[in-house]
Parts: C-alpha cells; structure tokens; sequence
C-alpha cells in the first residue's frame, strides 16, 4: 500500500518558507571514518566479542523444544534395531520372494547400450563438489547472523520453529546483531561473528558458477541420454527402492549394476537430488531477494521470505545428509570400484586409477576448505570483488525492478519488529531526544541547486506519503510496517539535482562500530522509486527511537542495512570514492558489505 496526497506543493506552500541561504551547505563528509580497511583483524566490526549459540531445537508444540542432538543416540538405536528387522525380513519366506521378484534395478530401454559413465560426468561431480564446500560453509555462517528460522512471514521471537540460540531477551532494544553467534573458522566461511557481508559474497559468488555447471549439466543429461539413469521411467522403481532399503540395512548388498544403470533407490534419491532439491535452492533463494520480492508481488505473498529461507534451510539439510549417506555407501560398498567408474570412466573392478583421481580431487578439497577462510582474513577485498564480479549483473539488473505499491494491508503488520544496528550516543542526538526533536534539522545539500534546511513540521507539510512493505535484513529476518513520511521523489523536485549527481549519501546521527559516523550511498536513479520514501512515521505513530526517530530512509529494493535510521542529512554527488572509506557506505567500508545488495 502507498499514497501520495498531492504533487510538490507552490509558492504559497511551506515550501516557500524555506530559505536556501540559511541551508545547510556543510557536507557530513568530515565526520565519516575515512580509515581504508583490507583486512579482518581483532579490531574488526567494533571488536565484536565471540558468542556461542546453543545445540540445535526444533519447536514442539507451542513453547516446548526438542534438543536434535538426541537424534544422535536415538538414530543409532533406531539403526541398529532397523538393521535387527531387515535381517529378521530377510528370513521370512514373502519378504525373501519380494526380494527376488525385485532385485532393486529396472532396466530403462537401450541402458544396455548407453552403459558406462561419461568423462563428463566425473568432471561435473569433481566440481560439483568443489562448489558445494563453499556454499555450505558459507550458508552455516549467514545462518549464524540470526540463528532461527520461522514459517510465518514476520520474525517474532516465540514463533521460530528451529533456533540454535537462546530464546530472546527481554531486553525491547535488544538487536538482531546482538543475537548472531560465532562458528568456528574451520566450519564457517568465515567463522568470525557477524562476518555475514564477506560470507555473503562466497555463497552467492559460487552459486552463481554452481548454476552455470547445473544448467551444463541439465544440457549434457538431456542431450546425451543420461537422464534415464536419473529419472524413473517406471512405476517398478518402487517397490524396487522398497527392496533395495531392505537389502542396505540388512547388511547384505543387493547387486550392483550401476554401470549399466542405478538401484531404483539410487534412482528416486538423484531424482530429488538433481531434479527437486537443487532447483529448489535456486527458487528459494531468489525468494529471500527484496527486488525481487517487491516485483513479483503475487508469489511472494504467498512465497515469503520467511517460507523460502526455512525451504532453504531444510534443502541444506537434504544435500548433507545426501553427501554423508552417499559418501558412506561409495566406501562400503565397493569402494576401489566405483571410483574407477565415477573417475576414470572404467568398469575395471582391480585398478587404482580412479583412486588416485579421487586422492587428487581430495587433496583439492582440503586445500579449499583449509585455506578459504584464512584468506579471507587476509584479503577480504579480493573477496569481495571476485564475488560482485560474479554476482554483480544480477543485483544491477534486479534492483532496476520497480515495484508498485499495494501488496501488503494494516491487517499484514507484523507484531514484532527486530531493532538493529550501533543506537546513537552523541550529546547532540540526545540533547534533540529529550527534546522530541524541535530542533531538529534534516541537511540536504550537495550537488543541488536549492540546498535546504527542514524541520520535522516543514517535512510534515510537504506532500504526505505512506506505504506498508516488508523489510529484508540481510541477516535474513523480516518484517512488515507501514511507513508514513515524504517520498524521495518530493524531495529531489523540491532540491534540484545537478545532471552531475549520481549518487544520494544519507548520514545518521549514530556511530558505526569502529567510529564516525554511519552512512550510506544509493544511486540517484532509486530515489524516483514507489517505494523510496523518508519515513518519520511508523504503523501509524511517530517513527520510535529503536527504530531510527526522528527520520530513516526506506528502499524496498534494498536489503535493510541500506536504510539508514536516525537520518540527520542527505547529500547529492557524483561519486562516492572519497566519503568514508570509498567503498559506498559504513558496512562496505568496514565490513566488507557491497553498495548494492538487492539480492
């Protein structure tokens, strides 16, 4: 929903009160901690201390939690006595029959003649995997940025069904930063708290070349016949799977034929894998952009951000324990064997030719998952460019969507709003705190041709604007609100842009953690935007203190540590290379985030 009560307003308006001599031509640039930062050292973020979160739940029930780790003596009772009845079944006179009426393998049409296992197929699982190391770790680490999970579309504390931290505190300004936990360095990517903004590079930087090798590998499936290896083609791969669980955990393999084609278990479980799980990440994870979600209004109403980030987590899950199970059965079973058909494309059962290919692409993965997170540390900037280079295209081509008002009503608020980021302490916002702000001035100036000075009463009479719309964090938490206050576009009419400036610097009254002051760049273009407003309401009250009082930016497009809270001025330029430390704003200069983060 937005509204927009009437164009900028004339002579007669407030707006011809407003005296541009008496504006502010002073620039917040001063202010801004211009220190270049390229490395992760113990001062980094503020020195943001380790926290540990709690071993894994999942909610029962209303309040009650399920501690997982007890899946892990449970799972191994249940495995055992799973094993115990498949040896037991295995004397039974039927089941024997229905073990030898299917064996475990349908045979499609022509496998005979398509046996063997194309080059080309180690090669993608050689990369595959190599992809899927940094993802994963990289995943663990968004994830411990705000360690819960919900399937309402807002965030309240109470209604997460999987956490692996303590219920939230009582604390009402308690911040969704605060409540990040720590991984460790050899698990994560990186491991450091709140290193989210480098992880985030690593894992949508590689899922950018994982989705170029998926789409290559759906051509060469699809073009060379190897699909009917992966897709069932009959309704006898069931009780076929059926027969083959009972075989596994009976102990006592059924017949490998996989040369020619797969177990109809191993059939049904790629099928997911290839076919259901791996788009399914892709969809979901496009589900949780904020361009996209604003755009594609009537999926994401349904699909939200929330329902696609627990999808997400729970697909996550699936590859894990797909790798484990998968890995364990490739040992097992025979191990020599299958890696000269995976690795070296032979179906010779004594050679060790695939092993040492497999040794080789081993030693890779250990080196990757070794030496990522150290160069990290090192050289955080490499990372942060390399991974924009890749997933640069589609944010600059995302965030071009303009979303109309209107998705969301008063009936979608949600009950709960999570507080964020460094509150301001200075003297100066205190001092219009106690206040309520009657001193308050918002600074516009810059490459403009009437810099101005406003009052909270001077932006109250300017034409009123108000929408209600979901906020992205990039921590991966959410919310609705309805915002009130003065769209963007009012204001670039009322100050008049030179044709020079490309770039909109919004400064805040607050510090960032490392000092001077937080900022933020956007460029010109989004302030025209529907949904690009300054809001000094929220849900219908005066905008909160938590909440960034008296004034905060709002860009749906973007994910919410570009809207700066506690907004104290606004500057028009052509560039942003010397404000801060040149890289777009607070957390791109300091922790490595990106100036654009659409997606």
């Amino acid at each position: 929903m937005a509204h927009d009560e009437s164009s900028i307003p004339g002579d007669d308006s407030p707006a011809g009160a407003f005296d541009p001599a008496s504006a502010a031509s002073k620039s917040f640039r001063a202010e801004t901690d211009q220190k270049q930062y390229s490395a992760v050292e113990d001062s980094w973020a503020g020195s943001v201390p380790a926290q540990y979160g709690v071993a894994p739940r999942v909610r029962i029930g209303r309040s009650r939690w399920f501690n997982l780790l007890w899946l892990v003596p449970i799972g191994f009772v249940l495995l055992i006595t799973a094993i115990a009845v498949a040896k037991g079944l295995r004397e039974v006179p039927a089941v024997a029959q229905f073990v030898s009426e299917h064996p475990g393998t349908v045979l499609p049409s022509g496998a005979e003649d398509r046996q063997g296992i194309p080059t080309w197929v180690g090669w993608q699982h050689l990369f595959n995997m190599l992809l899927m190391i940094p993802i994963i770790r990289s995943g663990l680490t968004i994830i411990a940025d705000h360690p819960r999970f919900y399937w309402t579309r807002h965030s309240t504390p109470g209604r997460d069904w999987f956490r692996v931290q303590k219920p939230v505190p009582a604390d009402p300004l308690w911040t969704a930063k605060q409540d990040s936990i720590t991984l460790p360095d050899s698990i994560g990517l990186p491991g450091r708290r709140h290193s989210i903004g480098l992880a985030r590079w690593w894992h949508l930087g590689i899922n950018v070349l994982w989705l170029l090798n998926g789409i290559a590998f759906y051509i060469l499936v699809f073009t060379t016949g190897h699909w009917q290896r992966l897709i069932p083609t009959s309704w006898d791969v069931i009780p076929n799977a059926v027969s083959v669980m009972i075989q596994y955990l009976s102990l006592n393999w059924p017949t490998d034929d996989s040369w020619v084609a797969y177990n109809s278990l191993q059939i049904i479980v790629y099928f997911i894998t290839v076919f259901v799980a791996a788009p399914l990440a892709f969809i979901t994870g496009l589900g949780m952009s904020p361009a996209l979600s604003t755009k594609f209004r009537r999926i994401s109403r349904v699909f939200s951000i929330q329902f696609a980030r627990s999808l997400h987590f729970l697909v996550l899950i699936w590859f894990l324990l797909f790798i484990i199970v998968h890995v364990t059965l490739v040992v097992a079973t025979d191990a020599l064997h299958n890696f000269n058909k995976m690795y070296a494309s032979s179906n010779d059962a004594d050679s060790w030719t695939g092993f040492w290919i497999f040794a080789g692409s081993l030693v890779l993965m250990i080196i990757l998952w070794v030496g990522a997170t150290p160069f990290t540390y090192r050289h955080p900037r490499a990372v942060q460019r390399i991974g924009y280079a890749l997933i640069g295209p589609a944010q600059r081509l995302f965030e071009h969507l303009d979303s109309k008002p209107g998705q969301y009503t008063e009936k979608d608020i949600s009950p709960y709003m999570w507080h964020n980021g460094k509150y301001p302490e200075t003297t100066e916002y205190k001092e219009l705190l106690d206040n309520d702000f009657a001193e308050y001035r918002l600074r516009v100036s810059g490459l403009v041709g009437n810099p101005v000075e406003l009052d909270l009463k001077q932006l109250r009479e300017l034409p009123h604007h108000e929408q209600i719309t979901q906020h992205f964090c990039i921590q991966g938490w959410s919310g609705i609100a309805k915002w009130g206050g003065v769209s963007m576009q009012t204001i670039v009419d009322l100050v008049k842009p030179a044709p020079e400036a490309k770039w909109v610097i919004f400064y805040s009254f607050a510090e960032g953690p490392d000092g001077g002051i937080y900022y933020d760049a956007h460029p010109i273009e989004q302030m025209g935007y529907h949904l690009t407003m300054l809001a000094y309401d929220m849900n219908n009250e005066a905008l909160p203190y938590g909440h960034g009082a008296p004034l905060r930016l709002r860009n749906e497009v973007q994910l919410g540590f570009k809207l700066v809270k506690w907004l104290k001025g606004i500057e028009f330029v052509e560039d942003f290379a010397e404000i801060g430390g040149g890289e777009g704003g607070y957390n791109n200069d300091h922790e490595f985030f990106g100036y654009r983060q659409s997606i």
